[in-house]
Protein backbone atom coordinates (compact mmCIF):
# COMPACT_ATOMS: atom_id res chain seq x y z
CA UNK A 1 0.00 0.00 0.00
CA UNK A 2 1.19 3.75 -1.13
CA UNK A 3 1.66 5.66 2.50
CA UNK A 4 0.41 9.16 1.75
CA UNK A 5 1.75 12.19 3.15
CA UNK A 6 -0.07 13.89 5.81
CA UNK A 7 -1.15 17.24 5.10
CA UNK A 8 -2.53 20.26 7.29
CA UNK A 9 -6.48 20.13 7.39
CA UNK A 10 -6.94 23.96 6.42
CA UNK A 11 -10.99 23.44 6.95
CA UNK A 12 -10.09 22.99 11.19
CA UNK A 13 -11.79 25.39 13.61
CA UNK A 14 -11.01 28.50 13.80
CA UNK A 15 -9.14 27.98 17.29
CA UNK A 16 -6.40 26.11 14.89
CA UNK A 17 -3.20 28.26 15.57
CA UNK A 18 -1.76 30.06 12.53
CA UNK A 19 1.61 29.33 11.03
CA UNK A 20 3.38 32.59 9.99
CA UNK A 21 3.67 33.00 6.62
CA UNK A 22 7.21 33.38 5.78
CA UNK A 23 9.86 32.56 3.10
CA UNK A 24 13.44 31.02 4.65
CA UNK A 25 16.51 33.97 4.51
CA UNK A 26 18.09 33.94 0.68
CA UNK A 27 15.04 32.69 -0.70
CA UNK A 28 12.75 34.54 -2.75
CA UNK A 29 8.74 34.63 -3.65
CA UNK A 30 8.46 36.42 -7.19
CA UNK A 31 5.07 38.45 -7.69
CA UNK A 32 4.16 38.49 -11.20
CA UNK A 33 6.01 41.87 -12.03
CA UNK A 34 9.32 40.85 -10.96
CA UNK A 35 8.85 37.12 -12.66
CA UNK A 36 7.77 38.41 -15.82
CA UNK A 37 11.02 40.27 -15.89
CA UNK A 38 13.00 37.58 -14.73
CA UNK A 39 11.24 35.21 -17.68
CA UNK A 40 11.86 37.87 -20.21
CA UNK A 41 15.09 38.44 -19.27
CA UNK A 42 15.89 35.02 -20.03
CA UNK A 43 14.13 34.27 -22.91
CA UNK A 44 16.31 37.25 -24.31
CA UNK A 45 19.56 35.60 -22.93
CA UNK A 46 18.17 32.37 -24.75
CA UNK A 47 17.93 33.12 -28.03
CA UNK A 48 20.95 34.11 -27.80
CA UNK A 49 22.29 30.96 -26.87
CA UNK A 50 20.23 29.30 -29.80
CA UNK A 51 21.46 31.58 -32.31
CA UNK A 52 25.19 30.31 -31.59
CA UNK A 53 23.88 26.66 -32.17
CA UNK A 54 23.48 26.02 -28.44
CA UNK A 55 21.34 23.16 -27.10
CA UNK A 56 19.65 22.99 -23.82
CA UNK A 57 19.98 19.77 -21.23
CA UNK A 58 18.75 19.14 -17.56
CA UNK A 59 19.69 17.77 -14.86
CA UNK A 60 18.04 17.02 -11.13
CA UNK A 61 18.41 19.49 -8.59
CA UNK A 62 19.50 16.87 -5.90
CA UNK A 63 22.76 14.74 -6.73
CA UNK A 64 24.59 12.38 -4.32
CA UNK A 65 27.08 14.26 -1.85
CA UNK A 66 30.48 12.81 -3.50
CA UNK A 67 29.33 13.59 -6.83
CA UNK A 68 29.11 17.17 -5.90
CA UNK A 69 32.38 17.17 -3.70
CA UNK A 70 34.23 14.86 -5.75
CA UNK A 71 36.88 18.42 -6.50
CA UNK A 72 35.81 21.04 -5.14
CA UNK A 73 35.76 20.92 -1.13
CA UNK A 74 36.58 23.65 1.00
CA UNK A 75 34.63 26.17 1.13
CA UNK A 76 32.12 24.82 -1.14
CA UNK A 77 31.62 21.99 0.89
CA UNK A 78 30.51 24.47 4.12
CA UNK A 79 28.22 26.51 1.53
CA UNK A 80 26.03 23.36 0.34
CA UNK A 81 22.59 22.04 1.21
CA UNK A 82 23.67 18.41 2.38
CA UNK A 83 21.13 15.98 4.41
CA UNK A 84 20.94 12.33 4.13
CA UNK A 85 17.09 11.39 2.60
CA UNK A 86 14.55 8.23 3.66
CA UNK A 87 16.62 5.84 1.78
CA UNK A 88 19.62 7.04 4.19
CA UNK A 89 21.30 8.42 0.97
CA UNK A 90 23.99 11.02 1.39
CA UNK A 91 22.90 13.76 -0.87
CA UNK A 92 22.73 17.37 -1.76
CA UNK A 93 21.52 20.44 -3.76
CA UNK A 94 23.45 21.34 -6.76
CA UNK A 95 25.92 24.27 -6.19
CA UNK A 96 26.87 25.21 -9.35
CA UNK A 97 25.71 23.80 -12.99
CA UNK A 98 29.01 22.45 -14.11
CA UNK A 99 29.59 19.71 -11.44
CA UNK A 100 26.45 18.04 -12.53
CA UNK A 101 27.20 18.52 -16.18
CA UNK A 102 30.45 16.25 -15.86
CA UNK A 103 28.68 13.55 -14.19
CA UNK A 104 26.28 14.55 -16.98
CA UNK A 105 28.86 13.90 -20.09
CA UNK A 106 30.36 11.10 -18.15
CA UNK A 107 27.07 9.58 -17.62
CA UNK A 108 25.80 10.02 -21.47
CA UNK A 109 28.85 10.22 -23.50
CA UNK A 110 27.47 7.86 -25.81
CA UNK A 111 24.60 9.72 -26.59
CA UNK A 112 26.54 12.80 -27.44
CA UNK A 113 28.55 13.92 -30.52
CA UNK A 114 31.54 16.07 -29.76
CA UNK A 115 32.35 19.28 -29.76
CA UNK A 116 29.05 19.57 -27.66
CA UNK A 117 27.52 23.04 -26.80
CA UNK A 118 24.98 22.92 -24.60
CA UNK A 119 23.24 25.79 -22.05
CA UNK A 120 21.42 25.13 -19.25
CA UNK A 121 19.02 27.35 -17.16
CA UNK A 122 18.40 26.75 -13.72
CA UNK A 123 18.15 27.00 -9.95
CA UNK A 124 20.98 26.39 -7.59
CA UNK A 125 21.16 26.61 -4.04
CA UNK A 126 24.50 27.77 -2.00
CA UNK A 127 24.23 28.19 2.30
CA UNK A 128 26.12 31.40 2.14
CA UNK A 129 25.82 35.00 3.67
CA UNK A 130 23.33 36.93 2.00
CA UNK A 131 23.51 40.41 0.20
CA UNK A 132 22.49 42.94 -2.78
CA UNK A 133 21.84 40.29 -5.53
CA UNK A 134 23.45 37.40 -3.57
CA UNK A 135 21.21 34.81 -2.09
CA UNK A 136 20.33 31.27 -0.96
CA UNK A 137 18.96 30.19 -3.68
CA UNK A 138 19.74 31.84 -7.49
CA UNK A 139 19.36 31.28 -11.30
CA UNK A 140 22.35 30.34 -13.10
CA UNK A 141 22.45 30.49 -17.30
CA UNK A 142 25.05 28.23 -18.13
CA UNK A 143 26.54 28.00 -21.26
CA UNK A 144 29.51 25.21 -22.35
CA UNK A 145 31.23 23.68 -24.97
CA UNK A 146 32.94 20.22 -24.58
CA UNK A 147 35.25 18.22 -26.90
CA UNK A 148 37.13 21.26 -28.35
CA UNK A 149 40.52 22.11 -26.70
CA UNK A 150 40.66 24.91 -29.14
CA UNK A 151 41.05 28.71 -28.82
CA UNK A 152 38.35 29.25 -31.25
CA UNK A 153 36.22 27.12 -28.34
CA UNK A 154 37.43 29.66 -25.41
CA UNK A 155 36.80 32.48 -27.65
CA UNK A 156 33.26 31.92 -28.80
CA UNK A 157 32.14 31.24 -24.94
CA UNK A 158 34.11 34.81 -24.72
CA UNK A 159 31.81 36.32 -27.58
CA UNK A 160 28.37 34.69 -25.92
CA UNK A 161 29.12 36.65 -22.64
CA UNK A 162 29.14 39.55 -24.47
CA UNK A 163 26.56 38.93 -26.96
CA UNK A 164 24.20 37.55 -24.30
CA UNK A 165 24.82 39.96 -21.66
CA UNK A 166 24.03 43.01 -24.42
CA UNK A 167 20.61 41.31 -25.58
CA UNK A 168 19.70 41.28 -21.65
CA UNK A 169 20.19 45.26 -21.79
CA UNK A 170 23.50 44.88 -19.88
CA UNK A 171 24.75 47.88 -21.96
CA UNK A 172 28.22 47.59 -22.59
CA UNK A 173 30.30 44.97 -20.04
CA UNK A 174 34.21 44.55 -19.40
CA UNK A 175 35.10 40.98 -19.47
CA UNK A 176 38.70 40.41 -17.20
CA UNK A 177 39.94 37.66 -19.07
CA UNK A 178 43.42 35.35 -17.65
CA UNK A 179 45.29 32.42 -18.01
CA UNK A 180 45.24 30.25 -15.06
CA UNK A 181 48.20 27.96 -16.46
CA UNK A 182 50.30 30.93 -16.85
CA UNK A 183 49.78 31.37 -13.27
CA UNK A 184 50.81 28.08 -12.23
CA UNK A 185 53.89 28.28 -14.20
CA UNK A 186 54.66 31.60 -12.27
CA UNK A 187 54.24 30.20 -9.11
CA UNK A 188 56.00 27.04 -10.12
CA UNK A 189 58.94 29.69 -10.67
CA UNK A 190 58.58 31.26 -7.48
CA UNK A 191 58.31 27.70 -5.69
CA UNK A 192 54.82 28.38 -4.60
CA UNK A 193 53.12 25.90 -6.64
CA UNK A 194 52.00 23.33 -3.82
CA UNK A 195 50.14 26.61 -2.39
CA UNK A 196 48.28 27.13 -5.36
CA UNK A 197 45.02 26.09 -4.48
CA UNK A 198 45.02 28.72 -1.14
CA UNK A 199 46.86 31.56 -3.22
CA UNK A 200 44.04 31.44 -5.89
CA UNK A 201 41.81 31.74 -3.45
CA UNK A 202 43.31 34.12 -1.39
CA UNK A 203 43.95 36.42 -4.79
CA UNK A 204 40.59 35.87 -5.55
CA UNK A 205 39.57 37.80 -2.72
CA UNK A 206 41.92 40.73 -4.16
CA UNK A 207 39.13 43.15 -4.97
CA UNK A 208 37.20 42.94 -2.16
CA UNK A 209 39.57 42.84 0.72
CA UNK A 210 42.43 45.10 -0.74
CA UNK A 211 46.10 44.82 -1.26
CA UNK A 212 46.98 44.97 1.72
CA UNK A 213 44.84 42.49 3.35
CA UNK A 214 45.14 40.01 0.41
CA UNK A 215 49.52 40.21 1.75
CA UNK A 216 48.82 39.45 4.67
CA UNK A 217 46.66 36.16 4.02
CA UNK A 218 49.49 35.48 1.92
CA UNK A 219 52.42 35.63 3.69
CA UNK A 220 50.38 33.94 6.40
CA UNK A 221 51.27 30.63 4.71
CA UNK A 222 53.94 31.76 2.15
CA UNK A 223 56.79 34.74 3.13
CA UNK A 224 56.26 38.08 2.40
CA UNK A 225 58.29 38.54 -0.65
CA UNK A 226 56.57 35.64 -2.28
CA UNK A 227 53.43 37.11 -1.56
CA UNK A 228 54.17 40.67 -2.99
CA UNK A 229 55.82 39.17 -6.08
CA UNK A 230 52.25 37.15 -6.61
CA UNK A 231 51.17 40.53 -5.99
CA UNK A 232 53.16 42.85 -8.64
CA UNK A 233 51.87 39.33 -11.25
CA UNK A 234 48.49 40.02 -10.59
CA UNK A 235 48.45 43.73 -11.26
CA UNK A 236 47.61 44.60 -14.78
CA UNK A 237 48.91 47.34 -17.06
CA UNK A 238 47.62 50.20 -19.04
CA UNK A 239 47.24 47.86 -21.83
CA UNK A 240 46.80 43.93 -22.72
CA UNK A 241 49.51 43.79 -24.87
CA UNK A 242 51.83 45.62 -21.75
CA UNK A 243 50.43 43.07 -19.51
CA UNK A 244 50.51 39.97 -21.78
CA UNK A 245 54.56 41.22 -22.10
CA UNK A 246 54.59 41.88 -18.15
CA UNK A 247 53.24 38.24 -17.62
CA UNK A 248 55.95 36.21 -19.95
CA UNK A 249 58.43 37.86 -18.45
CA UNK A 250 57.56 36.89 -14.88
CA UNK A 251 56.59 33.50 -15.67
CA UNK A 252 58.13 32.37 -19.03
CA UNK A 253 56.76 31.62 -22.22
CA UNK A 254 54.50 28.43 -23.35
CA UNK A 255 51.89 27.35 -24.76
CA UNK A 256 49.03 29.00 -22.11
CA UNK A 257 50.70 32.54 -23.73
CA UNK A 258 50.39 31.44 -27.21
CA UNK A 259 46.56 30.48 -26.12
CA UNK A 260 46.07 34.04 -24.99
CA UNK A 261 47.58 35.48 -28.20
CA UNK A 262 45.28 33.53 -30.46
CA UNK A 263 42.24 34.91 -28.09
CA UNK A 264 43.82 38.51 -28.42
CA UNK A 265 44.07 37.62 -32.54
CA UNK A 266 40.53 36.53 -32.58
CA UNK A 267 39.36 39.52 -30.27
CA UNK A 268 40.73 42.07 -33.18
CA UNK A 269 39.62 40.10 -36.14
CA UNK A 270 35.86 40.29 -34.45
CA UNK A 271 36.37 44.10 -33.69
CA UNK A 272 35.53 43.53 -29.87
CA UNK A 273 38.94 45.48 -28.44
CA UNK A 274 36.56 47.03 -26.00
CA UNK A 275 34.95 44.71 -24.82
CA UNK A 276 37.89 42.49 -23.23
CA UNK A 277 40.90 43.38 -20.93
CA UNK A 278 43.39 40.92 -19.89
CA UNK A 279 43.74 40.90 -15.90
CA UNK A 280 45.96 38.64 -14.21
CA UNK A 281 44.59 38.86 -10.94
CA UNK A 282 41.51 36.91 -12.20
CA UNK A 283 42.10 33.22 -10.67
CA UNK A 284 38.40 32.19 -10.04
CA UNK A 285 38.57 30.45 -6.76
CA UNK A 286 37.58 26.99 -7.63
CA UNK A 287 39.87 24.23 -8.65
CA UNK A 288 38.17 22.37 -11.23
CA UNK A 289 39.50 25.58 -13.52
CA UNK A 290 42.90 25.06 -15.90
CA UNK A 291 43.68 27.14 -19.03
CA UNK A 292 41.03 30.52 -19.85
CA UNK A 293 39.65 32.29 -16.93
CA UNK A 294 37.26 35.14 -17.18
CA UNK A 295 34.67 37.71 -15.04
CA UNK A 296 32.58 39.93 -16.22
CA UNK A 297 31.49 43.38 -15.19
CA UNK A 298 29.10 45.79 -16.08
CA UNK A 299 30.68 49.45 -17.36
CA UNK A 300 27.87 51.40 -15.45
CA UNK A 301 27.82 49.41 -12.31
CA UNK A 302 31.20 47.61 -11.87
CA UNK A 303 30.22 47.30 -7.68
CA UNK A 304 27.88 45.03 -8.03
CA UNK A 305 30.63 42.69 -8.65
CA UNK A 306 31.26 39.85 -12.07
CA UNK A 307 27.60 38.88 -13.43
CA UNK A 308 28.88 36.25 -15.87
CA UNK A 309 32.60 34.38 -15.14
CA UNK A 310 33.58 31.29 -15.77
CA UNK A 311 36.68 29.14 -17.70
CA UNK A 312 38.55 26.21 -19.03
CA UNK A 313 38.09 22.98 -16.68
CA UNK A 314 40.06 20.47 -18.68
CA UNK A 315 39.77 17.91 -15.96
CA UNK A 316 36.78 17.42 -14.49
CA UNK A 317 35.01 15.06 -16.29
CA UNK A 318 37.91 12.59 -15.91
CA UNK A 319 36.49 12.37 -11.87
CA UNK A 320 33.59 10.36 -13.11
CA UNK A 321 34.86 8.89 -16.36
CA UNK A 322 38.33 7.28 -17.73
CA UNK A 323 38.06 9.25 -20.65
CA UNK A 324 39.20 12.84 -20.05
CA UNK A 325 36.79 15.20 -22.20
CA UNK A 326 38.23 19.12 -22.57
CA UNK A 327 35.62 21.77 -22.23
CA UNK A 328 35.38 25.46 -21.01
CA UNK A 329 31.94 27.57 -20.30
CA UNK A 330 30.53 30.50 -18.41
CA UNK A 331 27.68 31.24 -16.33
CA UNK A 332 25.58 33.91 -16.11
CA UNK A 333 23.92 34.73 -13.00
CA UNK A 334 20.88 35.95 -13.30
CA UNK A 335 19.98 37.26 -10.31
CA UNK A 336 22.93 39.83 -9.64
CA UNK A 337 22.32 40.84 -12.84
CA UNK A 338 18.72 41.68 -12.13
CA UNK A 339 20.08 43.38 -8.93
CA UNK A 340 22.45 45.54 -11.10
CA UNK A 341 19.78 46.16 -14.33
CA UNK A 342 17.04 47.16 -11.31
CA UNK A 343 19.08 49.65 -9.59
CA UNK A 344 19.88 51.03 -13.64
CA UNK A 345 16.40 51.70 -14.44
CA UNK A 346 16.48 49.13 -17.43
CA UNK A 347 14.35 46.00 -16.37
CA UNK A 348 11.38 45.70 -18.38
CA UNK A 349 7.91 46.84 -16.09
CA UNK A 350 5.10 44.61 -16.90
CA UNK A 351 2.82 43.27 -14.69
CA UNK A 352 0.56 40.98 -17.16
CA UNK A 353 1.62 39.46 -20.80
CA UNK A 354 -1.69 40.50 -21.95
CA UNK A 355 -1.43 43.57 -24.50
CA UNK A 356 -5.64 43.84 -24.42
CA UNK A 357 -8.23 43.20 -22.31
CA UNK A 358 -12.03 42.17 -23.06
CA UNK A 359 -14.44 44.55 -21.17
CA UNK A 360 -17.06 42.50 -19.17
CA UNK A 361 -20.50 44.22 -19.77
CA UNK A 362 -22.68 41.35 -18.52
CA UNK A 363 -21.84 38.13 -16.72
CA UNK A 364 -24.27 35.98 -18.27
CA UNK A 365 -22.34 37.17 -22.02
CA UNK A 366 -19.08 35.31 -20.44
CA UNK A 367 -19.50 32.90 -23.49
CA UNK A 368 -19.06 35.64 -25.88
CA UNK A 369 -16.35 37.64 -24.24
CA UNK A 370 -14.11 34.34 -24.28
CA UNK A 371 -15.32 33.97 -28.09
CA UNK A 372 -14.21 37.99 -28.75
CA UNK A 373 -11.19 36.72 -26.71
CA UNK A 374 -10.04 33.50 -28.90
CA UNK A 375 -10.66 35.37 -32.10
CA UNK A 376 -7.66 38.09 -30.78
CA UNK A 377 -5.31 35.62 -29.69
CA UNK A 378 -5.82 33.83 -33.37
CA UNK A 379 -4.70 37.59 -34.62
CA UNK A 380 -1.80 36.89 -32.52
CA UNK A 381 -2.45 39.12 -29.95
CA UNK A 382 -2.44 38.16 -26.62
CA UNK A 383 -5.52 38.56 -24.38
CA UNK A 384 -7.35 38.55 -20.98
CA UNK A 385 -11.24 38.56 -20.68
CA UNK A 386 -12.30 40.57 -18.00
CA UNK A 387 -14.41 37.80 -15.71
CA UNK A 388 -17.03 40.84 -13.51
CA UNK A 389 -18.50 43.19 -14.51
CA UNK A 390 -21.46 45.50 -16.49
CA UNK A 391 -21.39 48.03 -18.44
CA UNK A 392 -22.36 50.52 -15.86
CA UNK A 393 -19.43 50.05 -14.41
CA UNK A 394 -16.50 49.86 -16.70
CA UNK A 395 -14.54 52.81 -15.32
CA UNK A 396 -13.60 49.81 -12.66
CA UNK A 397 -12.16 47.49 -15.50
CA UNK A 398 -10.37 50.68 -16.86
CA UNK A 399 -8.51 51.05 -13.90
CA UNK A 400 -7.63 47.17 -13.46
CA UNK A 401 -6.57 46.82 -16.81
CA UNK A 402 -4.22 50.12 -16.68
CA UNK A 403 -2.98 48.83 -12.90
CA UNK A 404 -1.86 45.04 -15.00
CA UNK A 405 -0.34 47.57 -17.78
CA UNK A 406 -2.79 46.47 -20.28
CA UNK A 407 -2.88 49.10 -23.02
CA UNK A 408 -6.11 48.07 -25.20
CA UNK A 409 -9.47 47.55 -23.77
CA UNK A 410 -12.20 46.01 -26.12
CA UNK A 411 -15.88 46.66 -24.93
CA UNK A 412 -18.29 44.87 -26.89
CA UNK A 413 -21.40 45.64 -28.41
CA UNK A 414 -23.83 43.47 -26.52
CA UNK A 415 -26.07 42.63 -29.14
CA UNK A 416 -23.21 42.00 -32.03
CA UNK A 417 -20.03 41.61 -30.31
CA UNK A 418 -18.76 39.37 -32.48
CA UNK A 419 -19.24 41.98 -35.69
CA UNK A 420 -19.07 45.68 -33.75
CA UNK A 421 -16.78 46.75 -30.70
CA UNK A 422 -15.32 49.84 -29.27
CA UNK A 423 -11.46 50.13 -28.97
CA UNK A 424 -10.19 52.29 -25.73
CA UNK A 425 -6.57 52.82 -25.74
CA UNK A 426 -5.52 53.28 -22.05
CA UNK A 427 -2.54 55.12 -22.70
CA UNK A 428 -3.95 57.86 -24.56
CA UNK A 429 -7.94 57.86 -23.02
CA UNK A 430 -9.20 57.49 -26.46
CA UNK A 431 -11.85 55.51 -27.99
CA UNK A 432 -12.44 53.68 -31.78
CA UNK A 433 -16.08 52.86 -31.87
CA UNK A 434 -17.72 50.62 -34.43
CA UNK A 435 -15.01 48.50 -35.91
CA UNK A 436 -14.98 44.75 -36.24
CA UNK A 437 -12.04 42.35 -34.26
CA UNK A 438 -9.52 42.52 -37.54
CA UNK A 439 -9.99 46.24 -37.89
CA UNK A 440 -8.97 46.28 -33.85
CA UNK A 441 -6.42 43.76 -34.38
CA UNK A 442 -4.51 45.56 -37.53
CA UNK A 443 -4.70 48.92 -35.52
CA UNK A 444 -3.14 47.33 -32.31
CA UNK A 445 -0.24 45.58 -33.91
CA UNK A 446 0.42 48.72 -35.90
CA UNK A 447 0.38 50.83 -32.88
CA UNK A 448 2.79 48.25 -31.21
CA UNK A 449 5.04 48.17 -34.47
CA UNK A 450 5.04 51.98 -34.36
CA UNK A 451 6.11 51.35 -30.30
CA UNK A 452 8.72 49.60 -31.04
CA UNK A 453 10.22 51.99 -33.60
CA UNK A 454 9.96 54.81 -30.83
CA UNK A 455 6.88 56.66 -32.59
CA UNK A 456 4.09 56.43 -30.15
Amino acid sequence: MTRLAKFPDFNQNDNMAIIEPRALKGFRDFLPAAEIARRELTERIEGCFRSFGFVPIDTPALEYAEILLGKSGGETEKQIYRFRDNGDRDVALRFDLTVPFARFLAEHRADLTLPFKRYHIAKVWRGENTQKGRYREFTQCDFDIVGSDSAAADFEILLMMQKSLRAAGAGDVKIRVNHRGLFNRFLEKINALDHSAEILRTVDKLGKIGREETLALLAAFLDEDRGKKILDFVTAKSSWDDTFTAMVNAAGSGPEAERLSRIRQFIIDTGTENYFFLDPSITRGLDYYTGVVFETFLQDMPGIGSVCSGGRYDNLVGLYSKESITGVGAAIGLDRLIAALENLERLPERHSYADTAIACVSEENGGRAQALGMKFREEGISCEVMLEGSREKLAKQFALAEKKGVRFLVIPDEKNPAESITLRDLRNRENIEGISVDEAAALIRQIQEDAGKGIV
